[in-house]
């Protein structure tokens, strides 16, 4: 019998469904928060009666836009006032959910500060004006926790973050009015992935994104390996569901990269096995070149026109990220007067940086890009190895967190590399400079580490060929005008075939204070080495110190045994740049440097994979694993350069090095 009512409820919605009419049916909250601390609340006060005017005036005002905030009263009894409805929610359903909201939030609290957040909308209020305050505040329905456990929970995470990374880009610059992006992604034949996200939009580009960033990092910590979740916050809300939760046709259809070939296998196995065939033909007739001329020792110094003439040849060929040939015809080859004009013939005025193989200058195109061009040493036969190898590595490797490579320029002696501009620099003017490093905040540093550690990530799992850096250091990690962290300069990467986990080599290159120790003593390298890598750069960014050069302090022998001394004593604050303890949470900083600990061990064995460590920074519960020993020396360095590109090098740290042991 009790059921009775239930069945007649949903013949009805069914009938009238069938009749073509909009049924929306208002759930529960999903999140209620309510404070009263501060005692300006009582019955029949001046203070709710304000209340009870705000809250009409939202339900009243909120659908003509969806987004309203407002004041009633003064003084002490002034209340503030907002409300917010979903992007795809209509005018009438947007109504009905901000007048629900208003008046559950009545009834249930009675505070000066109080907060609800239904489905389709959320309604604030307080008596402090929050209006131009953005603080992240994260919070969890209890509706996640019933959500099922996705089956593959490592690769369900990567197309997951995948579709919401950019959703997230578009809400908050693609679709800057609204502040609200959908989208889904196919996530096998039969399930499909679908996304939410949303700002309030008195928030700036910004803000916005750095809120949904959050927002994510709650998502990864609480939840990821469910089928669906929601955080909300006071200013943002992000969502996910394996079925089609929200309305509207302008939802942004992803495709994961890795998974373009897909498209091949439906009618074109064939054209897959020619292409198949055609690459491994073109890889054994390079093998076979490559060491037909290193077993006739030729002088390498005498043909540098020839491995030009390798590069550009339209029948040379090269395998790229996305499965793709590369041929002089794809290229992107500019000519030198071009890039002289860009350039102001390289003036020194545009003169950005200096490094081992060349130049950096600031350039704007005749479109009004501005770019950066690398100019490299005429005389150096390492820079015209870099740049064949910068060029044919990072052409179409397309991520957010590595630099674009736009253009390139060979003519005579000249090689030159043109990327996408990055007018806040390199990360290590804001890591070692006290007054730029007070600039930013733990926020912001947190999110640096994270992207640098998922750019390294899609370089070691996500693209087609594993690639390994080799000189990764806060030189070489660039930031956007938005300040988001791109790795750069690949001269040094290496590529590893889909079964390779590890090479070595007698010429070893690097910069001092950031090579693992198996690299530097045994020429041994792997992602394990990059590893160690981000590792020292997480503890610098921590610390505000070098890792090179950090016996001068007086303190340790280099900043890992520093850092392993304090943790070992329970001293970790010690560690940390006031600066930083004053603007971030103690404890994420603390997980930070354990997590820096696990980077830096000695046994590369030991060290996490870097999409380990993107899973650990963003936990915020959850006991790590204790860390081993770090590497404190790694030998004497040696350095193998002309005395004509010595000065080059002082300003870049980059050294050719021959590693002796101790």
């Amino acid at each position: 019998m009790e059921r009775g009512p239930h069945l007649y409820l949903q013949l009805s919605l069914i009938l009238l469904s069938m009749l073509g009419l909009h049924i929306s049916v208002e759930a529960d909250y999903l999140v209620l928060s309510c404070r009263s601390e501060y005692g300006n609340y009582s019955s029949n006060s001046t203070f709710e009666t304000n209340l009870k005017l705000l809250l009409d005036l939202l339900s009243h005002d909120t659908a003509k836009t969806g987004f309203y905030n407002t004041t009633v009263g003064e003084g002490g009894d002034q209340i503030y006032g907002q409300a917010l409805c979903r992007g795809d929610a209509s005018s009438a359903a947007c109504k009905s959910c901000v007048g629900n909201a208003s008046q559950e939030i009545m009834k249930l609290c009675t505070a000066e500060d109080a907060l609800i957040w239904y489905e389709l909308c959320q309604v604030r209020y307080s008596f402090q004006d929050f209006f131009l305050n953005w603080a992240y505040t994260g919070k969890y329905p209890p509706s996640n926790d019933q959500k099922k456990l996705a089956s593959d929970p490592a690769r369900f995470y990567t197309y997951l973050m995948y579709l919401m990374n950019n959703i997230t880009t578009e809400a908050a610059y693609g679709n800057s009015t609204q502040m609200f992006a959908t989208g889904q992604i196919s996530y096998s034949v039969s399930q499909t992935i679908y996304g939410l996200v949303q700002c309030t939009r008195d928030m700036l580009n910004l803000s916005c994104k750095n809120c949904l960033n959050s927002a994510l990092g709650d998502l990864k910590s609480c939840c990821y390996t469910r089928e669906g979740a929601t955080v909300v916050s006071t200013t943002c809300n992000v969502r996910y569901e394996l079925d089609r939760f929200f309305n509207g046709s302008t939802t942004s259809m992803l495709s994961y990269p890795a998974s373009g070939g897909d498209k091949w296998k439906k009618g074109m196995i064939g054209l897959v096995v020619g292409i198949v065939g055609l690459l491994l033909a073109v890889l054994a007739g390079s093998c076979a070149v490559y060491f037909n001329r290193k077993k006739e020792k030729q002088d390498l110094e005498r043909c540098p026109r020839a491995l030009v003439h390798d590069l550009i040849n339209p029948v040379r060929v090269e395998i790229t990220e996305d499965g793709n040939l590369v041929s002089s015809e794809e290229l992107p080859f500019m000519d030198l007067p071009t890039l002289k004009a860009a350039t102001d013939d390289f003036s020194n005025s545009n003169k950005l940086g200096q490094g081992g193989f060349g130049i950096v200058y600031k350039g704007v195109l005749s479109d009004g890009n501005e770019v950066a061009v690398k100019r490299l040493s005429r005389k150096s036969w390492q820079g015209l190895e870099e740049f064949k190898n910068e060029v044919i590595l990072i052409a179409k490797l397309q991520h957010r967190n590595l630099v674009r490579l736009v253009g390139c320029g060979v003519e005579g002696d000249e090689k030159l590399l043109v990327y996408e501009f990055m007018p806040n620099k390199s990360l290590d003017i804001y890591i070692f400079d006290s007054d730029k490093r007070a600039q930013l905040d733990w926020c912001t540093y947190i999110s640096i580490i994270d992207g640098i550690a998922r750019g390294l990530v899609y370089l070691h799992e996500d693209s087609r060929l594993r690639i390994i850096h080799r000189d990764l250091k806060p030189n070489n990690v660039l930031l956007d005008h938005e300040m988001v962290a791109k790795i750069s300069d690949f001269g040094m990467a290496r590529i590893f075939c889909e079964n390779q986990s590890s090479a070595n080599t007698r010429r070893v290159v690097g910069t001092y204070g950031y090579m693992a120790p198996e690299y530097a003593m045994g020429g041994l390298f792997s992602v394990k080495s990059d590893v160690f890598s981000f590792g020292v750069i997480l503890l610098e960014i921590i610390s505000g110190k070098r890792n090179s050069g950090f016996y001068l302090t007086g303190h340790a022998q280099t900043l890992l045994a520093y850092a392993w001394k304090l943790w070992t004593e329970g001293r970790e604050l010690e560690l940390v740049d006031p600066s930083l303890a004053e603007s971030g949470s103690t404890a994420e900083i603390f997980r930070c440097i354990h997590i820096g600990l696990l980077c830096v061990q000695e046994d590369p064995g030991d060290r996490p994979t870097m999409s380990e460590v993107v899973t650990l920074l963003g936990g915020q519960t959850g006991t790590l694993p204790e860390p081993n020993k770090p590497a404190f020396s790694v030998g004497r360095v040696v350095q193998e350069v002309d005395q004509s590109s010595a000065t080059n090098l002082s300003v870049n740290q980059m050294t050719v090095s021959s590693i002796l042991p101790r």
